[in-house]
């Protein structure tokens, strides 16, 4: 006997195609750049594996494990003119098609073209942790904020010069480390996200499109003073913090500023500097200062606990070797 809900639905007739281009369009003014492309590119690979674009409702749960088991054979050739080489699909990357797999069956349940979610009854593929990522030292963030105000030392004569962005450089290393946003979340907070009285910032486009509210101090906020001093008269609650020409109109790229930190990096003699290494650092000095997990996972963005309790790990880390530096049994010789 059909189940009663059953009698009134009508089958949706929404391809996989449709079904990506409805949900992009429902929900653009909710969904970053980047996360459109995700969307695409995932579509691209459901149309490699079965080859023609499917009705969503046809679909099974075993259509789908055997899409999952296919990605991992297959191979990913890079874009672009640089001749690089061929690879299999990491295991990220297979984590990351389930997830947004994920988030069009959630769509499609509230909008009432299927009635559950069988993504979430696929275990997400499994990826070996990151690798380790050193949190930057007090001494390391020195020389990088001193690396802010002269350029790398000539080859042709001993000399270096001023850097004319030394604030806005300098700002950016403390934003970085006092609020730990993502590259792409920096580059995207505007004058209007900004409030020097709260001493906070409206991350305005987090992963998943959310908002957030993140924090810096006051040491922070007299630097904030200082680098919207020279700006405001000629600047709009829309203008961009961040910049990459005079005229204060072009906003930050997350790829001009890992160039950024990379060279500040070079020019401090510290290795594998890069954006993400500041996110690190302010989680776990958050957690070694007292901070709680649970209100570090809103203040970076996390939808749980995964990534926090990797972070815990690492303090946790800390604590067993100072155990191992002040055992009473092993320096008493007992």
């Amino acid at each position: 006997m059909a189940h009663p809900k059953s009698l009134h639905r009508t089958k949706s007739n929404l391809t996989v195609t449709k079904a990506f281009d409805k949900m992009i369009f429902e929900r653009r003014s909710d969904l970053s750049p980047h996360t459109i492309n995700d969307y695409i590119v995932t579509g691209k690979h459901v149309l490699t594996y079965f080859e023609h674009d499917p009705l969503i409702v046809d679909l099974s749960r075993d259509d789908w494990i055997g899409f999952f088991n296919d990605l991992c054979e297959r191979i990913n050739t890079p874009a672009g003119i640089a001749p690089r080489p061929s690879k299999p699909l990491s295991a990220k990357t297979r984590r990351n098609i389930h997830t947004n797999l994920s988030a069009l069956y959630t769509w499609l349940v509230k909008t009432g073209h299927v009635e559950e979610n069988i993504i979430r009854t696929i275990d997400r593929p499994g990826y070996k942790s990151s690798p380790r990522i050193d949190p930057l030292t007090h001494d390391e963030i020195d020389a990088l904020i001193e690396a802010c105000d002269h350029t790398a030392r000539w080859a042709t004569k001993d000399t270096v010069s001023l850097r004319h962005t030394a604030l806005r450089d300098k700002l950016i290393v403390k934003l970085l480390l006092d609020t730990g946003m993502r590259a792409q979340e920096l580059c995207d907070v505007q004058l209007k996200h900004v409030s020097l009285a709260q001493r906070a910032i409206v991350v305005p486009h987090g992963k998943g499109d959310k908002n957030r509210v993140v924090h810096f101090g006051n040491r922070t906020s007299k630097l904030m003073w200082e680098h919207l001093d020279v700006r405001l008269e000629s600047s709009r609650p829309e203008g961009y913090l961040f910049t990459v020409d005079n005229a204060n109109t072009r906003p930050m790229t997350r790829h001009a500023l890992r160039r950024l930190v990379g060279r500040l990096g070079e020019r401090a003699g510290i290795t594998n500097v890069h954006p993400h290494r500041f996110r690190h650092t302010f989680a776990t000095e958050y957690l070694r200062n007292g901070g709680q997990m649970m209100a570090l996972k809103d203040l970076l963005g996390h939808s749980d606990f995964e990534m926090v309790e990797h972070y815990a790990h690492f303090v946790q880390a800390d604590v067993k070797r100072d155990h191992q530096n002040a055992s009473p049994v092993d320096n008493w010789k007992l």
